[in-house]
């Protein structure tokens, strides 16, 4: 599950876990996007990221570098390239939940506005198939067979962690139930003090008054 934000109004993506996300934004100077991807534990993640060159051939301008940075959900550096036009990072992942990666400009006068190219791909499409195969030395039935083994696997470990969350779901209603059932159930207590009291106030105010 992908989803594309920052401190700008930004689009949501929703995808599958073992799927890649691929995508080309504008970013302006003195501002920041991030894109989240929602990343099951012990899954790989590779991706790449560049601004892209309007002047082939030509360096890249220091107002068209940017910063990048790459979290895991509590926080943990993966990834940081400064002032940088490209990069790529992989990692493995050890939590499970949003993994965040922001992209910076610096500040520029005039303002530029950048156009950056970027790849995230998790589970199997993070495999270097082509690669996988020459190392190997596997036929192409081979070599599908295996695509089609990960992506079950990934399909397996998908349904096992909606179950979970499933569950977690179920007990939160359970307990929200239990907390609204005695929350109604004081409320009732306490309007009917509060009429009690009333009562018994008014009772005594009429007896005071000899209206009684």
């Amino acid at each position: 599950m992908c989803r594309f934000w920052g401190f700008l109004p930004l689009l949501v993506l929703v995808l599958f876990p073992w799927e890649g996300l691929s995508l080309r934004f504008d970013l302006k100077s003195g501002s920041s996007k991030c894109i989240a991807e929602d990343i099951q534990i012990n899954a790989m993640a590779v991706g790449h990221y560049s601004v892209v060159d309007l002047q082939e051939g030509q360096p890249t301008p220091d107002s068209h570098k940017i910063t990048v940075r790459v979290t895991s959900p509590y926080g943990n550096s993966l990834h940081y390239g400064d002032h940088v036009d490209s990069g790529q990072f992989s990692f493995t992942s050890t939590e499970a939940g949003d993994y965040m990666a922001c992209f910076w400009a610096a500040d520029h006068k005039p303002p530029e506005t950048l156009t950056i190219e970027f790849d995230w791909r998790t589970g199997v499409a993070a495999k270097d198939w082509p690669n996988v195969a020459k190392k190997g030395q596997i036929d192409v039935m081979e070599l599908e067979l295996k695509k089609l083994e990960d992506t079950i696997k990934s399909i397996h470990e998908e349904m096992y962690f909606l179950r979970e969350r499933e569950e977690e779901m179920h007990m939160l209603n359970i307990t929200t139930n239990s907390r609204m059932a005695w929350l109604s159930f004081l409320s009732l207590v306490i309007c009917l003090s509060v009429a009690g009291l009333q009562l018994w106030h008014l009772k005594t105010f009429f007896e005071r008054k000899k209206l009684l």
